[in-house]
């Protein structure tokens, strides 16, 4: 069995500038190494039976539903999809629990009218187990002459999307303006009442002014600690009842981290101390969380490491 890193970086889509080819030029620049949305991802290789029985029936484009949290009835809401590596996905089909149904456009994403009953809706990629819900918000509730910020990430990671939460928001994902340390972002989805945005490829670790703007409406000062999460682990082949620490070294913050780690191949091999499982960093200036693995039998495993991040007190 060999061990592969899939340090996959997400692709969503932010910026409004210049409209959709600059949108789509800088996707590609960003998307060019194979990163993983939300995680670091350990993976053994597939053997190459199971390769090619996939091959015979390819899964659905789509992976990943991304949706703003929540929408505003009658309102403009941009939703987007990713496919396995973590990019865009153009072409794929969603389907919503009131019946209605869409396909994401060239950019991965798609701009529809939120439904006009408030309540719970579910979305989800069709072909595809799991939906995602979306609280639908009457509009008497959300009006607003200016933006507003409810709840921010107090930190985030350079190679994954983060979420604010607030009023005012444009419903397009491509009017929202917002940049980070003075470079713009990458808007994902978007409602009048939520974003999730994808930071600039450029970053560096540290602490970073975010600003948003939308319809002329600008938002109060913001600030975010934007974290680097560097995966280390032996990647030899891992035999059954052998253990192996894989370790997460975070920059950008002295302060301790949470991390969670989930198994998504427990018959393979076994995370040690529970599945999911949290761990909190050290701290300090070598800031480092570790997690342990077990090999069980030969196959292939997948281990996904996300952030837990903390939301800041409201604007």
């Amino acid at each position: 069995m060999s061990l592969q890193f899939l340090h996959h970086r997400t692709s969503p889509g932010f910026l409004c500038p210049p409209p959709l080819d600059y949108n789509l030029t800088m996707l590609e620049r960003r998307l060019s190494p194979p990163f993983v949305l939300r995680c670091f991802c350990l993976a053994l290789t597939l053997p190459p039976i199971l390769s090619s029985a996939f091959a015979q029936k390819p899964p659905p484009s789509g992976r990943i539903l991304l949706m703003p949290r929540t929408m505003v009835s009658g309102d403009r809401a941009t939703l987007a999809v990713l496919d396995v590596n973590g990019r865009l996905a153009p072409g794929a089909a969603v389907a919503f629990s009131n019946g209605d149904r869409l396909t994401t456009d060239a950019t991965g994403r798609a701009l529809f009218v939120a439904p006009l009953n408030p309540g719970v809706l579910f979305g989800s990629i069709v072909g595809r187990e799991g939906r995602v819900p979306v609280t639908i918000l009457p509009p008497d509730e959300t009006a607003v002459t200016g933006i507003a910020l409810a709840s921010v990430p107090r930190f985030a990671t350079l190679t994954d999307r983060f979420e604010i939460a607030g009023r005012g928001f444009c419903g397009g994902a491509d009017a929202n303006q917002i940049t980070i340390s003075g470079e713009p972002a990458f808007v994902l989805a978007s409602s009048p009442t939520s974003l999730v945005v994808l930071p600039p490829p450029e970053l560096e670790p540290g602490r970073a002014s975010v600003d948003i703007s939308c319809a002329k409406r600008y938002g109060p000062p913001l600030e975010v600690v934007f974290l680097a999460l560097n995966l280390e682990a032996d990647s030899s082949p891992l035999p059954p009842g052998v253990h192996r620490q894989l370790s997460v070294r975070v920059r950008g913050t002295t302060s301790k981290i949470t991390l969670e780690a989930r198994n998504l191949a427990p018959d393979i091999a076994e995370l040690t101390g529970g599945n999911p499982l949290r761990v909190s960093s050290s701290g300090g200036e070598e800031n480092v969380a570790r997690f342990e693995v077990v090999g069980r039998k030969r196959g292939s495993f997948l281990v996904s490491i996300r952030l837990l991040s903390p939301r800041a007190a409201s604007h």
